[in-house]
């Protein structure tokens, strides 16, 4: 499931703990076998990431979050797989309005974990101090 945020607003805690509310009812429809284990959120620990309405959602559904260091720019998952990827595909690229670069590919785009997860894993667990 992708959210886009509407254009001129911003992610606050109320905003995240809608799309929350929208990815569980989404998961009980498409994909159920998804919550027959305890479903795992990752996440930077941004301000509304880690509001009070929010972390009351993840403990009524049961979702476990992932230990997340301080705000590393080099350690955010997109990073290794989502952007680059964008960034070659849309080179030199214009639009003349922000919003279709994101409907223009991004609904099909494929991610491949194989090939970024275990370099993002062992920069992740070092900052976490796992890997000792």
């Amino acid at each position: 499931m992708t959210d886009r945020v509407p254009c001129g607003k911003s992610v606050t805690a109320a905003y995240y703990h809608y799309f929350l509310q929208k990815l569980g009812r989404k998961m009980h429809k498409n994909r159920p076998q998804l919550l027959n284990d305890t479903p795992l959120i990752l996440y930077d620990n941004a301000r509304p990431h880690i509001g009070h309405v929010v972390t009351e959602k993840l403990r009524e559904y049961g979702w476990e979050v992932l230990p997340h260091p301080p705000y590393s720019l080099d350690m955010s998952p997109p990073d290794f797989d989502l952007f680059p990827n964008l960034k070659k595909t849309y080179a030199w690229t214009s639009f003349s309005i922000a919003g279709r670069a994101f409907y223009h590919r991004y609904p099909s785009y494929p991610t491949d974990e194989q090939r970024w997860y275990p370099q993002w894993y062992s920069k992740a667990s070092h900052s976490l101090g796992f890997d000792h």
